[in-house]
């Protein structure tokens, strides 16, 4: 009796509360919150101070995630994803990816709102960002995810055409993560990411 009550009061304010988007979704209330406070997923608060997010978001959210992922992820448990605006630079990462044939599902991602949005979907072992980009840069979702307290990613790595003044401009970034100059060379960008994958997985 509880459940109709809950379920036709929710549609007749057509919002979800954080449990219940986290749970339409597939993903951890902490990344549901991640993407509200980032601004990928629009909200509102109650006078209470609690998350209310509206239907059409959620539907929006899932029908971007319904692609051939279910059957990508049967093939390579591993994945990796790859957070570029520029449309040729994307292209080349999805060529080199191919030519290696890495037991790697490879996500690309044109801006930092779609890369956290692929973050916390996916759970990548491995995020390599631009860092100059248009809406959310690198800079950015960079700071999102290291505040994160839940979302965990193994390995973070910035390419970019920006010099260390520029950088450290920004804000500057985590000692731990690698910066590259733009553009990397794929040799060494193999190497990245096969380090990468012999790390235990999680």
């Amino acid at each position: 009796m509880q459940k109709r009550q809950d379920s036709s009061t929710q549609a007749a304010f057509n919002f979800y509360t954080t449990r219940e988007a986290a749970k339409k979704l597939g993903v951890s209330v902490t990344t549901v919150q991640l993407w509200v406070e980032s601004g990928v997923l629009s909200a509102w608060k109650t006078a209470g101070g609690h998350r209310r997010i509206p239907s059409e978001a959620i539907d929006a959210m899932l029908a971007g995630q319904q692609s051939a992922v279910a059957e990508d992820q049967a093939h390579h448990g591993r994945s990796v994803v790859i957070v570029e605006d520029e449309p040729v630079q994307r292209e080349m990462y999805r060529i080199k990816f191919a030519e290696w044939k890495l037991p790697v599902n490879l996500y690309l991602a044109e801006d930092g709102f779609e890369g956290l949005v692929m973050v916390g979907k996916y759970a990548p072992d491995l995020v390599i960002t631009d860092l100059s980009m248009p809406g959310m840069d690198g800079f950015e979702m960079i700071r999102h995810l290291v505040r994160s307290s839940e979302v965990n990613i193994p390995a973070i790595i910035a390419v970019t055409a920006l010099n260390a003044l520029e950088i450290e401009s920004h804000g500057g970034l985590p000692d731990d993560i690698p910066v590259y100059s733009k553009p990397i060379p794929m040799g060494v960008l193999k190497h990245v990411v096969e380090r990468a994958m012999r790390r235990p997985a999680r």
